[in-house]
């Protein structure tokens, strides 16, 4: 039985569906409920607010409330408990919902850029893990106990603060934390006046697009890439060059882009690392023709075969890189936090567009990720997590070569939470189709290419895997 009655603003609205002003109080209350009660509105169960309550929100006495509840309980539509007020006592057999409208055509109220990106099929990533699923983290292994606690501790000490507005350029205490973690580990050059604190990295792309691009502007994309970029830049009606990918990242494009949007320490989604030189020779690039680089620094802290690689913003000397992360992979995605590091000249922009979209991030879960930053259980966290996917990356690896799959090949990648292999050209379909049949998700590497020279293969996600969930996946595909 619910724990609430129907609220007030519901319970005058069935009383006022009911148009019979000839009938007396008493009467239209209860043609009211048996009238909800048969259309299935309201459900066995249900509670119904107190005479009190009924009386104060219809502006009617008590005894006309007490006297329809009365006349209901001795028809059967309803019981009444000292201690558990008003329930529901049947359900309408007959109810049954209405059928969905058909012969409307829904396309027809998107603009084209709306039908192009939700032709891509959006990117939705999976609720729970399975093999092998991309992009998830192992919640199971996070630390949610800390956790509680620090929430706890920051509602006693500050709960009347966080719980109204915040700044929109993201809760002090974070920025400083973010702007000292990213120098340490990432040889990120910024202080927190920099940092500006968002919902998503897609937040953040959907943000500069909308202020950087207009309506024409070439942007250059990596091939294969990230169809979250693809989408918010879309949006914004630039013209997406795809520059193609090889084993030293990126290649150098041959002309001049508004903007370039990269992941160059660990390239999504082939897991390549973009060389020196070529970091190098872009920034010039970027300089010389007064245009902007998005770094995407989407999972770099899971490196597994040497230390986390400096960021590109490191070597910016002229302002012209911004530096995008999320907290999704590192700690859990529903904390929904991510972080931009901008060039001093587009901070004000920035917040004051942030504003009009949503105005500022959670301020207690900002409070909470700070204090976890600050007293070392973050970094704590992330050792743990490159130990656990190490180990099951390796396993992942060694399972796949014991199961002698000629037909797919594993790509090298030091890190990251997915491992991409290549698959017989024509074949990603017929053996996608295949591998569902098992039971097992395999997300397309295909559909991450723009242009027409496609590559088939998959996206082997493993963190969120347990041992068995990896050696059981594999056998599969091997049967």
């Amino acid at each position: 039985m619910p724990d609430s009655p129907i609220v007030p603003a519901l319970w005058i609205s069935l009383f006022e569906r009911e148009d019979q002003p000839g009938l007396p109080l008493r009467e239209r209350v209860c043609a009211a409920l048996r009238g909800a009660i048969r259309r299935g509105e309201l459900a066995q169960g249900a509670r119904l607010p107190s005479t009190r309550m009924l009386a104060a929100d219809l502006a009617i006495s008590r005894v006309t409330a007490e006297a329809a509840y009365a006349q209901l309980e001795a028809e059967g539509y309803v019981t009444r408990r000292v201690g558990h007020g008003t329930v529901v006592s049947i359900a309408s057999p007959g109810w049954q919902p209405a059928p969905p409208m058909t012969g409307i055509d829904t396309s027809a109220t998107l603009s084209r850029r709306g039908a192009a990106i939700v032709a891509t099929g959006g990117c939705q990533d999976p609720l729970v893990p399975r093999a092998f699923c991309a992009g998830s983290p192992d919640l199971r292994a996070f630390p949610v106990e800390t956790w509680r606690q620090i929430t706890a501790r920051q509602l006693r000490r500050h709960g009347a603060a966080l719980m109204g507005y915040g700044d929109p350029q993201g809760y002090a205490p974070l920025r400083d934390a973010i702007a000292g973690y990213l120098a340490q580990s990432r040889g990120v050059r910024c202080d927190r006046d920099q940092v500006v604190v968002l919902t998503s990295s897609q937040q953040a792309l959907q943000l500069l697009a909308m202020l950087l691009l207009d309506p024409g502007d070439t942007v250059h994309i990596e091939e294969p890439g990230y169809v979250g970029a693809r989408n918010a830049f879309g949006s914004a009606g630039a013209q997406l060059e795809p520059i193609p990918v090889d084993a030293e990242g990126m290649s150098l494009p041959s002309q001049a882009a508004r903007l370039t949007y990269l992941t160059p320490s660990h390239q999504y989604p082939t897991g390549a690392t973009l060389s020196l030189a070529r970091r190098l020779a872009l920034l010039e690039q970027a300089q010389r023709d007064g245009g902007w680089i998005i770094e995407d620094d989407y999972d770099s802290e899971f490196r597994y075969d040497a230390r986390p690689l400096p960021a590109m913003q490191g070597l910016d000397r002229h302002g012209r890189v911004i530096y995008l992360g999320t907290f999704s992979k590192v700690l859990f995605p529903s904390l929904r936090l991510a972080y931009a590091v901008l060039p001093p000249a587009l901070v004000e922009a920035v917040v004051k567009a942030r504003t009009v979209m949503d105005g500022h991030s959670a301020q207690l879960a900002q409070a909470v990720t700070a204090e976890f930053i600050a007293h070392g259980h973050f970094a704590r966290h992330l050792r743990q997590m490159r130990l656990l996917y190490g180990s099951r990356r390796a396993l992942l690896l060694e399972r796949l070569e014991a199961a002698r799959l000629d037909w797919l090949r594993p790509q090298p990648g030091a890190g990251g939470l997915q491992l991409a292999a290549h698959l017989p050209p024509g074949r990603e379909a017929a053996l996608t189709r295949q591998a569902g049949a098992r039971g097992i998700a395999t997300p397309s590497l295909s559909a991450l290419f723009m242009g027409a020279d496609k590559q088939d293969g998959w996206l082997l996600g493993f963190a969120a895997l347990q041992n068995e969930d990896i050696i059981d996946a594999v056998a599969r595909l091997a049967s």
